[in-house]
């Protein structure tokens, strides 16, 4: 071996060496456990809601949101699986200004965005033409607020309400009346909408058929903030009682400005305008106005709903949260008896449906209409609205009274 290749060698056995020596000895792996398989994605149900969010009656209109947003959460806390697959419910809220025109773009939209149900509108106008494009497009449309007898009165097997009708309300307001202040002469004035105009129509119905002399119908709009004509001819008039068919955003400043004019008559609203609010819009003038709703006052509803809306929100439920709210889970309990969130096949079970809500026992009749529906009288005391009388059945009874029926 030459001089060359011996050092080569040398070299090579060297770095042998040491690779050797730096080699450490390796621990055995831990033998791994199989991965745990991944929960499945759950199925994203989309249930729309359509409510004024702007404008005068925004307050009421984020109400009612509210009280959907809520049966929501709570159906998502509670994890539900339809179908075999678990869901995860979806608000897509829609602002319809209160207009018609708006109700019928935003309905589409809906519509377009695949709900498989809709909560609302709140208004009868915007209800009642949208409600043919949810029957068009096969959705469950279930309302918590319009209270027009139309809504329901067009044959759509898809249009459900959880309120009364004014074809209910306008006699038990009308009958309060001539039982409490016993009018001679009444003046009527609505908003020219369907909800005011046809509860307006449905007070006349009752008042004149009891021999009141009713003048001649006065009419504004949704929108009238100044009403000193309609009010200076009437004054002369000296009726003893006026009933305007509209929201408060408008019945507030009616009855601010009449007290002003020194109209002295009663002043009866129906539950568009039975709310707290009027006492803000009307100031002192407030105190005293009589007022209905189409169901349970919020006071009565469930406590478990009012404690949870409190709660999520900071504040107490205004008029048609609880009916809102009901509304959303009866959809929701329509799918889980159908175990399916497909329209087709959950409408069967929500026309047949049996629940206890928050606004009470709520089965529908033939029409979409909740059966047996509650109307509630108010008065203004102290800033508040307060029951004075719940009908029922065509029996009146006191809030305490009715608590102690519904519990038994």
């Amino acid at each position: 071996m030459n001089t060359t290749l011996k050092t080569l060698s040398l070299s090579a056995l060297a770095a042998a060496v040491m690779m050797a020596c730096g080699k450490k000895e390796e621990a055995p792996k831990p033998t791994s456990q199989a991965a745990a398989p991944a929960e499945p994605q759950p199925v994203v149900v989309k249930i729309g809601h359509v409510g004024p969010l702007t404008g005068g009656i925004a307050h009421l209109g984020k109400d009612n949101e509210n009280g959907v947003r809520l049966a929501l959460e709570e159906a998502n806390a509670a994890k539900l699986s339809i179908g075999g697959k678990p869901v995860k419910f979806e608000l897509l809220a829609e602002d319809d200004q209160a207009d018609p025109k708006v109700g019928n773009t935003v309905a589409q939209k809906l519509v377009d965005a695949k709900v498989v149900g809709v909560v609302g509108h709140l208004n009868s106008g915007t209800s009642i033409p949208a409600s043919a494009i949810y029957h068009q497009a096969g959705i469950p449309m279930i309302s918590g607020s319009a209270t027009n007898p139309a809504l329901t009165e067009q044959g759509f097997a898809n249009v459900f309400r959880v309120v009364g009708r004014d074809d209910q309300q306008g006699p038990a307001v009308a009958n309060y009346l001539l039982a409490t202040v016993k009018p001679k002469t009444a003046a009527i004035i609505d908003d020219a909408t369907a909800y005011g105009e046809g509860l307006a129509n449905e007070v006349e119905k009752t008042l004149k058929a009891a021999g009141v002399k009713v003048l001649p119908r006065e009419k504004g709009t949704d929108k009238t903030a100044d009403w000193k004509a309609v009010l200076t001819k009437i004054k002369g008039k000296k009726p003893d009682v006026v009933f305007y068919g509209g929201m408060d955003a408008t019945g507030g400043p009616l009855l601010k400005q009449a007290r002003e004019l020194k109209i002295t008559a009663t002043f009866a609203f129906g539950d568009g305008a039975c709310t707290d609010k009027m006492a803000e819009l009307a100031g002192e003038a407030a105190e005293g106005l009589v007022c209905s709703q189409a169901g349970i006052p919020v006071q009565a509803a469930g406590k478990a709903f009012l404690d949870a809306y409190k709660a999520k929100f900071g504040v107490d439920p205004i008029l048609y949260a609880p009916f809102t709210y009901d509304a959303a889970k009866l959809l929701i309990a329509a799918m889980q008896k159908a175990d399916s969130t497909e329209p087709a096949k959950y409408l069967p079970q929500l026309k047949a449906i049996q629940y206890e809500g928050a606004s009470g026992r709520i089965e529908f009749d033939e029409k979409g209409d909740r059966k047996d529906a509650e109307m509630t009288i108010f008065t203004m005391s102290s800033g508040k609205i307060t029951p004075v009388a719940i009908i029922k059945g065509g029996k009146s009874m006191t809030l305490e009274e009715y608590a102690q029926a519904a519990a038994k």
